[in-house]
This record gives C-alpha cells, structure tokens and sequence, in this order.
C-alpha cells in the first residue's frame, strides 16, 4: 500500500467535514484545510485529491496570497460539479432552482399553483423540477423542499398546514419522494428526497452562508405572508427537538390584550409581529393588500408619523417575543427575516433595547441582532438540506 493509499484510508472518515469546510467557505487553502481537520498535509492532500476525483471541489496549485513557506493550494467547489434541486412551496406558488456546493444557487423558476390538493400539487412541481434537471448538463445528486408548515420527523408529515389549505398530517416527505420517482427524476442510491419546515431551513442556510456565519447559537426568527416562526441551529447543526417541531415560536404571548389568534387566544406572537399586524396598527384591514405593508415601512422611512408609530408598535412585540426566547435559549446571535430587518431598520434602536429590557440577562451580555443576507435563505436552505447526505458522505456521488 504506498503512502498515498494509507493516508486517504486515513482521511476517510473526514472526507465529510473536510467538504463542509470547503462548502461553507472555512478551508479556501490546504494549509487552513490541514489546521482546521487537526491531520498531516499528506492526509489533507489525498482528501482533496479523492474530493476533485469525485468533482465536487478543485484544487488549485498557484499560491494563495503572499505568506511565507510553502505555498498552499487554494480549493473552491467545482463550478462544473454536481448540483442539488432546491423547492421551495409557498401559499400559492412554488419556485425551484439548481444549486451546486458553496451556496451557489441557480436561476429561479417561479410559478403558480391551482387548486390546494397536496398531490396534484407535488406532482407539478416534480414535473417541472424534471424538466429543470434534463435541461441541465450536470448531474443532480439531491432534492430538498422547504414547506410553510412544521413538517415531522421521521415521518415528514405536515402539520398545522392551514396556509396550504391541506389536511394535518398531510404524508408531505412521502408524497414528495414518489412524484418525482414518477417524474423521473434519479438520485444516487441511499438519497431520498427530503422536506423540512422554510424557517428552519432559511436558518440553516443563513448560518452556513449567510448573517450567521460563525455564531455558535443562532436563533432565527422569520414572517411570511402570515404567523411568525423561530428556527435554532447549534454547533452547525439545526435543533428540531424530539420529533421535528421545535421552535414553533408564534403562540408566544406577547400582548395579553392584543389582536385574536386563530388559536382562540389574544396577542400571540403570530398575530402581533407579522405584516397583518402593521396593516392593523396602521389602521387598515389585516386582509389588506400586503404591497401596502411596503408602502407603510417606506412611508415610516421619509418621516410618515403615523407609519413610524406603526412600525414601533409592530417592533416592541416582536422584541418581547424575542426576549422571552431569547431567556430560553441564550443565543449568542439573532437573525432577522426579511419582514423583521426592515422593522430593525425602522426601530433601530428601540428593538434591541427591547429585547434587552425584557429578556432576563440583557442588560449584562445584549445578543445582536442581525438581518438576514441571503435574497431567498428558504430556497438556500431546501439547497442545503438536498446537499446534507454528500456532506455527510461525499462518496455517495462516485455512484
């Protein structure tokens, strides 16, 4: 057995978070790579030569920079490599796109929807996500799909799926796996496509690529159209709890005399810090047009008092709920969705003091708060979940 050969026996076993390093922009030189896996540069050289073999990253030989000694290698992902589909449902569309390593995602194709019928509806999207993946040169090796909904684990069921109009316990993992079967979209052996809930995957992808990066306890807290939702990664790893509900933050109380809940109770989170509820503090219909809550926050941005008003009261509920969150979790950075970072960018100050004042520990160690960076972290996220299992084992894609 020559050296070679001993060393990536060796390394094998990184092989996996050596390409995680490399992904999530951590290892851009062999030597950083060499530190980082605590192994030999002869160990880390067959690595990275087994990871460009297999395409997934290259190798570049030309000095990185100008640092004393032996030159190291620069290594990036292979612009030329495999790619992942990432999904992502909403309340009356879907979009989809191809993605490779590095968080590089592709052109989205958006669409609409018809209808509410879970299958008719995943079976669409397979359809167009087959058309997508033919005509494409590059192998597809994983699929994720983010979904509005809190989806189970191991079960991958969706529940509390009213947005979607579908029955709770809607089979969503399982329905999603046989349409693109039907569809004909081909994986490598021992990957199935995979479903998770948008929130907790926007935080997974904003962490690896995004205003996360590095924190060692993220907490994300995000609002779409409707409801708020709260999502942790720890350590690089996304905390879902026993079965996949995790972090359901919207029930939190936050306004005992607020607006009603569709749960039965008052000032819950979910309708005290999403765009309904600056439609409400604005004085107009919750129901209203949700271009209008654009026109409230750029009319709170030119001085509009009312606005201000509006976005202030918006922004202490979300602050309190954060709080409350905030003391459960002691999270050393918060993200913000898009919704929120606009309302951090209306309240800039009177948010984190908020935060600060209500949560326990405040006043001693505030935690930052930070907008998101990603343009679309739900899909980044479907992205990540698809690409989970060759990060987990790189040589799955040599199949």
């Amino acid at each position: 057995m020559t050296q070679t050969q001993t060393s990536l026996e060796r390394g094998r076993a990184v092989l996996g978070p050596a390409l995680t390093l490399i992904h999530t922009g951590g290892a851009p030189t062999r030597s950083v790579l060499t530190g980082a896996l605590g192994v030999t540069r002869t160990t880390v050289g067959a690595i990275t030569a087994e990871l460009e073999a297999l395409r997934l990253i290259t190798v570049d030989a030309r000095p990185a920079g100008g640092a004393r000694g032996r030159p190291s290698h620069r290594l990036d992902v292979d612009p030329q490599g495999p790619v992942v589909l990432a999904a992502q449902l909403h309340t009356d569309g879907f979009t989809l796109a191809l993605a490779g390593l590095g968080g590089r995602i592709g052109r989205p194709l958006d669409l609409p929807l018809r209808g509410n019928d879970p299958r008719e509806t995943l079976r669409t999207m397979a359809e167009e996500a087959a058309r997508l993946i033919a005509a494409n040169p590059r192998r597809c090796v994983g699929a994720g799909l983010a979904a509005p909904t809190p989806v189970t684990e191991p079960d991958r069921r969706a529940v509390i799926s009213a947005c979607l109009g579908w029955p709770t316990g809607t089979p969503i993992g399982a329905l999603w796996e046989e349409e693109l079967r039907a569809a004909g979209v081909e994986l490598p052996p021992g990957v199935v496509p995979a479903v998770a809930n948008d929130a907790n995957l926007a935080a997974l992808a904003e962490h690896r690529h995004g205003a996360g990066r590095d924190a060692r306890h993220l907490l994300y807290v995000t609002s779409g159209h409707q409801g708020v939702g709260g999502a942790l990664v720890v350590d690089g790893r996304l905390h879902t709890g026993s079965a996949g509900l995790a972090l359901e933050i919207g029930q939190l109380t936050v306004d005992p005399d607020g607006l009603r809940c569709r749960c039965g109770r008052r000032g819950c989170l979910d309708v005290e810090a999403g765009p309904p509820a600056l439609l409400a503090a604005y004085g107009l219909p919750a129901d209203a047009p949700l271009t209008e809550v654009d026109a409230i926050l750029a009319a709170s941005r030119t001085g509009d008092r009312a606005a201000h008003e509006a976005v202030e009261h918006v922004a202490v509920r979300l602050g309190r709920g954060i709080a409350a969150v905030v003391d459960v979790l002691n999270p050393d950075r918060v993200v913000l969705g898009a919704f929120h970072s606009a309302l951090l960018a209306g309240a800039p100050e009177l948010l984190p003091e908020t935060v600060a004042s209500r949560a326990h520990w405040g006043a001693y160690g505030p935690v930052p708060l930070r907008p998101a960076e990603l343009p679309r972290p739900e899909l980044a996220g479907a992205a990540e979940l698809a690409w989970e299992p060759v990060l987990a084992d790189p040589q799955l894609v040599a199949g």
